[in-house]
């Protein structure tokens, strides 16, 4: 996952977790507004209509309070569970293809562009990167793809691709 990716989905989390929470603070003021308006009602009348139904109205909500922290706290601690599992995957990911482009023999000026091909750069994109010139870059995706066993960009990703889908999908007999 690229940088930019990576980081927008980080903002996109924690814009949720900063809803969630905002949304339980709101909750949790009305609760001890309600919670005092029963005590008032305690003090008052406690034995009518108003205050038992105010009462469980109010147990409920802090109830919900309670419920929706809990929910709140497992909910963040799986995002960023989840976070730490998708940075190991890419880690992981990234060192895989490292060890193919080791295994063709890859050059480091090979294995970079090899890199930024797969990370969807074009030609001159690549090119601006490394300070090189287009033609060069055209030279070495070329000896990329042959030492691959690949005819052009588009089977050099499916290789990587190919690897992470495992089996593949299944086949439908029918």
């Amino acid at each position: 996952m690229t940088e930019p990716v990576a980081k927008a989905k980080t903002g996109v989390t924690r814009r949720l977790s900063n809803a969630l929470v905002a949304f339980l603070v709101v909750q949790s003021l009305a609760a001890v507004f309600f919670v005092g308006d029963v005590i008032g009602d305690l003090i008052a009348d406690p034995g009518s209509t108003h205050f038992i139904t105010e009462a469980l109205v109010t147990l409920v909500l802090v109830m919900g309070v309670v419920f929706g922290a809990v929910a709140l706290r497992r909910t963040v601690e799986q995002m960023q569970a989840q976070q730490t599992a998708l940075a190991v995957a890419s880690g992981a990911l990234a060192e895989v293809i490292g060890a193919q482009f080791a295994a063709w023999g890859l050059p480091p000026a090979e294995r970079d562009v090899g890199f930024l091909a797969l990370k969807g750069l074009d030609v001159a994109g690549i090119a601006a990167l490394r300070e090189a010139a287009q033609g060069t870059v055209r030279a070495q995706l070329t000896r990329i793809y042959a030492k691959a066993g690949v005819s052009g960009r588009a089977q050099f990703a499916a290789f990587f691709v190919e690897d992470l889908l495992g089996q593949g999908l299944p086949v439908d007999p029918a």
